[in-house]
């Protein structure tokens, strides 16, 4: 019978469904803040369910000599090192969807409150005073929402505010036209937004793309009079240059219910005037907490007795028996996803994957699932495979896959090609009998590249000197090139080149290979290679 610890408060009707499905099941709730007695007894268990509270390091993993899932009840998975859960076989699921209405409502929530000053207003009024005329607010309707990032949450708030006959607008790189039609949205730039939005919202993850989304520069370019709430996560907003915004009248308020550092004890937002907080609390509905823990005892119950896998974010959805075969052909999909998803900046309206030979007969839709996450990965890095399709569908983009026969000289290959409305973009990737995947063609020029985790692209016209300046280049900015892949589509043609580094590639190598005038792009990638 697989054994399964709960550390942090689950409610009892979750802890009941692994009794019911004939887990041994041990409630300890406040054990998740002793980190040296769960270290001491995790080695007894199959399966750790958690919220927040308990932290899962590497140290800890350690000594988990027998776990084989860990659950969380929520989206956030921050307090797990997922790196270290992989190299131990550790499964790591989350509840991705649980708790969504919840936290859209909150943002909506947050907005009135900034809106009608209403925290302020009841504190007046709590001590006694009547400040009727201090108060004035302003009112929803009829005003302009910007929102920044229409995926799951944001499309929800874009639904509430339109009910609040509020003008909605979005700012989503991944928001096709289509759907932002059908979402009822203006589809705009963010500078757009930024120009025009009574009050602004953000739903995004926190990223190298997002961070500071709202910084200094775009502060500036707020419409004077704006309203900023912010759900999503710290680090969106340049927290400094709001408070400076706020307290010069350029922002008229803001609604925080994240922060830079949590837990927050000092922010410069912090006792300004027209200014709402609130402790993370986006998640903290009594429906939100009791749904996410139904569904991760779910999904742990359905794993540990039957095998099957559900939103997890360090494995494939596939059967034991497939992981065999499938498991080189997913880590390829996903590669060849993530590449795609790097070189793309536009919109997508549609992903076309073409499986010839062998591969046409494995699970094909773990392995399209895998390429949608690697693609989707660049907007929001905890996409995985069971919530890549669905954030794909929801935000318009058409998917189709090809099966063919044996076309070529490899007995299977995986083609992905991402079509925008100005382009389209292909990557063509196959598995060696070394079971390591390679890249064999890009924009149609054929390639033998091995994928490592830290890589550069680039582009030219097939001229002599490129290798001498790409290698004097590297060289001269300490970047080890542990591997070298060159083609081009004709003598004097179009010509690629990928080369495979020991580290990051710094902006002053990148730097340095365009200022030499040879390449028409230069673009530094990363893969999740194990």
């Amino acid at each position: 019978m697989p054994k399964v610890l709960v550390s942090d408060k689950l409610s009892e009707t979750a802890v009941q469904i692994f009794r019911d499905r004939g887990i041994d099941v041990d409630f300890m709730p406040e054990l998740g803040k002793d980190k040296e007695k769960l270290a001491e007894v995790i080695g007894q268990y199959d399966g750790l369910a958690i919220r927040s509270a308990t932290k899962v390091t590497a140290k800890f993993l350690e000594g988990a000599d027998n776990l084989k899932v860990i659950g969380r009840a929520g989206i956030g998975t921050d307090n797990v090192d997922k790196e270290a859960a992989s190299k131990k076989g550790v499964i790591v699921m989350n509840t991705p969807f649980g708790n969504m209405i919840t936290t859209a409502e909150h943002a909506i929530a947050m907005m009135f409150a900034v809106a009608r000053q209403i925290p302020e207003a009841s504190a007046s009024t709590h001590a006694g005073k009547w400040e009727k005329s201090k108060f004035m607010g302003v009112e929803l309707t009829g005003k302009t929402l910007g929102v920044i990032g229409a995926g799951n949450i944001g499309g929800i708030v874009c639904d509430r505010a339109r009910g609040l006959k509020m003008k909605v607008m979005a700012y989503d790189p991944y928001l096709g036209e289509e759907k932002a039609e059908k979402m009822g949205v203006q589809k705009v730039e963010l500078d757009e937004l930024l120009a025009k939005a009574d009050f602004i919202t953000l739903h995004v993850p926190f990223t190298e793309q997002t961070a500071n989304i709202l910084s200094k520069e775009n502060i500036a370019k707020l419409k004077k009079g704006v309203r900023i709430v912010n759900c999503a996560r710290g680090g969106l907003v340049d927290e400094d240059a709001l408070a400076e915004a706020l307290k010069s009248g350029h922002v008229a308020g803001a609604a925080f219910d994240v922060f830079k550092v949590e837990p927050a004890t000092d922010s410069p937002l912090f006792n300004l005037p027209n200014v709402v907080v609130t402790p993370h609390l986006g998640a903290a509905t009594t429906e939100a907490q009791e749904n996410v823990a139904l569904q991760v005892a779910e999904q742990m119950s359905d794993y540990l007795m039957t095998g099957a896998v559900t939103n997890a974010l360090n494995m494939p959805s596939v059967t034991a028996e497939e992981a065999k075969v499938m498991g080189p052909w997913i880590e390829l999909s996903g590669h060849l996803g993530n590449f795609t998803g790097q070189m793309t900046d536009e919109p997508i309206q549609a992903i076309n994957i073409l499986f010839d030979g062998t591969v046409s007969d494995m699970n094909l839709k773990a392995l399209t699932a895998a390429t949608i996450a690697g693609i989707m990965k660049k907007a929001n890095p905890d996409t995985n495979m069971v919530s890549a399709p669905v954030i794909a569908k929801e935000r318009g983009i058409k998917i189709s896959t090809t099966k063919q026969d044996k076309s070529g000289a490899f007995d299977g290959y995986v083609k992905v090609t991402v079509v925008t409305a100005k382009r389209e973009r292909s990557v063509a990737g196959t598995v060696f009998s070394d079971g390591k995947p390679r890249f064999i063609q890009i924009k149609g020029i054929n390639i033998d590249a091995e994928i490592g985790a830290h890589m550069v692209y680039t582009t030219n016209e097939d001229v002599p000197g490129i290798i001498g300046a790409l290698g004097q280049t590297m060289g001269e900015n300490s970047v080890n090139i542990a591997n070298f892949t060159l083609g081009r589509a004709a003598v004097k043609g179009e010509a690629i080149a990928l080369l495979y580094v020991d580290e990051p590639v710094p902006a002053t190598a990148l730097k340095a290979l365009e200022d030499t005038g040879l390449f028409t792009q230069v673009k530094p990638l990363t893969f999740d290679v194990a």
